[in-house]
């Protein structure tokens, strides 16, 4: 093993490097930038043996690394926000002619209003285009679950493309130490990327992501379906050999502190590690609270869930995205349908939007509300939890009566 200091950007790029892509199309977007330009970097100096094509949008570079990897090589892109949103088209026809695509996604708030800081609306935007999704909460993950993704993702019974999502700024720009695996490891762990169902190749042409008819359309989306489902089978098998592999534990989801806790809040991201640290302080006062941490989010782990939370009476879910249209955020609609027939309550947060920052403050108060629902103190639930008291007076434009 080789430690180093390493930001999040940077873990990133290390991850592709030792995956040996051999194809770079990415376009910089704040806070992503670093990873397109150490790539960029890395090839001019001839560290890295790949190509790097210069593109003029996040779209091409989608387009660029999706008929790259069809030729039979590991393809690297990477992006952000609107960026992301930029994407979207692409992303439909990467996971549809199911090539196992890798991207590090560094998450940022969608505008309107503007905004360069982190929430997960720009992912969460994307969780139904056929992408698996991963979430990291320090800059090991980052690494560690890029390695996962690759391998996950090129399965034989999976085939599907895969986000490494992390926090833009709370761990983009956020130095750790890391621990880096040898080259020769990640070699024997990984292997040679070889293609599988649809290529390219003048020696044996082929349709690729042709107009397909009623007749089959359903068929095809089937199929997707169907790896998704594998994708939660095979996931945490490859969790276990990274674990012989490389001697870190990592699984789809984490328990922490749940065996005996009253109420349980669910996070995913950077904000899990301040939630362990609000579990610790408040266990120390003899509060029984625990937390559930999702790192795969999709595919959506339905019966990992429902297993972890169903002796839970109260459970408080907390999104970083607004979920507009919905009483809470896209991670409580799911978590609401896993514990369904359960008998708990399960209650939306709101917060961490823009770049707000998740204090233990922030964490504490809902833990604390969580607790007064479940001793029938309180009714009260402030789904908005760190949303400011003179909210509707800020750039008001329209005044509400």
């Amino acid at each position: 093993m080789a430690y180093k200091m390493l930001d999040g950007n940077a873990a990133a790029v290390e991850a592709m490097v030792l995956a040996r892509v051999k194809v770079i199309s990415a376009y910089p977007i704040t806070p992503q930038s670093y990873i397109a330009e150490k790539l960029a970097d890395l090839v001019a100096k001839g560290v890295l043996d790949a190509e790097y094509i210069r593109v003029e949008s996040e779209h091409t570079a989608m387009t660029a690394a999706t008929t790259a990897q069809l030729t039979g090589v590991r393809a690297a892109t990477a992006t952000s926000s609107v960026g992301l949103a930029l994407m979207h088209e692409v992303l439909g026809m990467t996971a549809g002619i199911r090539m196992p695509v890798v991207m590090p996604v560094v998450n940022r708030a969608l505008l309107s209003p503007w905004s360069l800081w982190c929430d997960h609306s720009d992912t969460m935007d994307e969780r139904d285009s056929g992408w698996m999704q991963f979430y990291c909460q320090d800059v090991q993950d980052i690494i560690d679950l890029m390695l996962v993704a690759y391998k996950t993702a090129e399965h034989d019974q999976v085939l599907l493309p895969a986000m490494v999502c992390f926090d833009g700024f709370f761990l983009s720009h956020s130095m750790q130490k890391v621990d880096v695996p040898e080259q020769e490891l990640v070699d024997n762990f990984l292997g040679e990327y070889k293609r599988k169902n649809l290529y390219l190749d003048t020696s044996d042409p082929m349709f690729v992501n042709d107009l397909t008819p009623p007749e089959d359309y359903t068929e095809f989306k089937y199929q997707m379906k169907v790896a998704m489902d594998n994708a939660l089978q095979v996931a945490p098998e490859v969790m276990a050999e990274f674990e012989r592999s490389f001697g870190r534990k990592l699984s789809i989801i984490e328990e922490f502190q749940t065996a005996d806790a009253d109420v349980v809040l669910v996070t995913l991201g950077s904000m899990s590690g301040t939630a362990k640290q609000t579990v610790l302080r408040l266990r120390e006062k003899g509060l029984k609270v625990g937390l559930l941490r999702i790192v795969l989010y999709r595919p959506f782990p339905f019966k990992q869930i429902r297993e972890a939370l169903k002796n839970v009476k109260v459970v408080g879910v907390l999104d970083r995205s607004s979920g507009l249209g919905l009483p809470g955020g896209p991670v409580w609609v799911e978590v609401s349908c896993a514990l369904s027939g359960c008998g708990a309550v399960v209650k939306p947060y709101i917060g961490g939007l823009g770049g707000r920052d998740v204090p233990e403050s922030t964490i504490e108060k809902i833990f604390n509300e969580l607790l007064a629902i479940k001793n029938q103190e309180t009714e009260t639930h402030t789904s908005w939890i760190d949303t400011k008291a003179n909210a509707m007076d800020i750039r008001e434009v329209l005044k509400v009566v």
